[in-house]
């Protein structure tokens, strides 16, 4: 099913309804690749909308906290908006600052968030698709290369949404995609998600400045509060007073996986007591993003009509290393001429 609106300044917008047959429903936007809507069952056959967003494409225009959206060319910060590549040094937008420390995020002052993207329809035995594609030129936000990004979104019968991303390009040019959605297991606008019990498959993370910035090291995360191998709930030790989260307000990480063998493995499970519904996340790709809500303050009013508070949904993006640009021996994210950038993430969704 596909619907028509616009943008603010007149720019066609499709949006697509994806369903299957065990009741999960999920909305896509060309705005932004945006999520807009993920209608999963509780243990009771009952469904919600487990991401939080907006009615309206005006309210995604507005709004900052990049709701359910497709991120890039670099999902996550780049220290002062600069790298160098090939002897050239390019300066990006300094479009975040945390900590009075400014840096690139998530693409830039109009990353792939805010673009419309060319988008079709598509069917594959029982599961029903969207394929997004995306032309970015040489010098947009400073990156050089012409890209041309592809992102297909799947539903499958087994209650799993599944991105697949793609990009090429003519020069070579730092790549990291992914997307932003914020997931709250009781349903948008129910509250904080620090009841949550999560469960990351992942023995080392890359520590920050207070900046946010990666420090270039490697750590263990055993005997920290960011050590979630074993499930907690995502409040347990949210607020402690170990200095990585004091200087995220909460977590805000990137997480290293083992997933080397270039298949999607099972890095991370979320669960919800109440709604008895649980989301694990297959991926392929070298890191996971943990954040919980922390900018989250209430002002912003989401489809339901409630506000989003602080901690109000969990992002689990995956990626490639924040800041990978100007640390070398981190997995390299330039993509060259004549190569193609693939990484796959699915969300799986059951009850217990």
């Amino acid at each position: 099913m596909q619907t028509n609106t616009t943008t603010t300044d007149g720019r066609p917008v499709q949006n697509f309804i994806l369903k299957n047959e065990s009741g999960m429903e999920v909305e896509i936007s060309s705005y932004g690749g945006i999520i807009k809507r993920l209608l999963v069952p509780d243990r009771n056959g009952n469904s919600d909308d487990v991401v939080l967003g907006y009615n309206s494409i005006g309210e995604y225009e507005k709004d900052s906290a990049y709701f359910g959206a497709l991120i890039g060319r670099y999902g996550n910060r780049i220290a002062d908006g600069r790298f160098e590549l090939n002897g050239t040094r390019y300066k990006l937008a300094t479009n975040s600052s945390t900590n009075d420390i400014a840096c690139h995020l998530h693409g830039g002052d109009k990353g792939f968030d805010q673009k419309v993207w060319d988008a079709e329809s598509l069917t594959e035995g029982s599961s029903q698709g969207v394929k997004l594609k995306l032309f970015s030129p040489d010098g947009e936000e400073g990156y050089p290369g012409n890209l041309t990004v592809t992102v297909h979104y799947w539903l499958h019968s087994d209650n799993s949404l599944e991105i697949k991303y793609h990009a090429i390009t003519d020069q070579a040019t730092p790549v990291s995609l992914t997307n932003h959605s914020y997931f709250n297991l009781k349903g948008e606008g129910n509250g904080d998600v620090l009841a949550h019990q999560i469960q990351i498959h992942s023995e080392a993370f890359t520590p920050v400045t207070p900046g946010m910035i990666p420090t270039g090291e490697v750590l263990p995360l055993k005997n920290t509060p960011l050590d979630f191998n074993t499930p907690q709930a995502i409040g347990a030790q949210v607020d402690s007073d170990h200095p990585q989260l004091q200087f995220a307000g909460g977590y805000d990480h990137n997480y290293i996986l083992d997933t080397n063998s270039g298949e999607p493995k099972l890095v991370a499970t979320v669960s919800e007591a109440t709604s008895g519904r649980i989301m694990e996340v297959w991926t392929d790709a070298p890191g996971v993003q943990f954040y919980c809500g922390n900018f989250l303050d209430g002002s912003s009013i989401g489809k339901s009509g409630s506000s989003y508070v602080k901690r109000g949904g969990f992002c689990l993006e995956t990626q490639n290393f924040p800041d990978a640009p100007n640390h070398p021996h981190f997995p390299t994210t330039i993509l060259e001429p004549g190569a193609t950038y693939s990484t796959q993430t699915s969300y799986k969704f059951g009850n217990f």
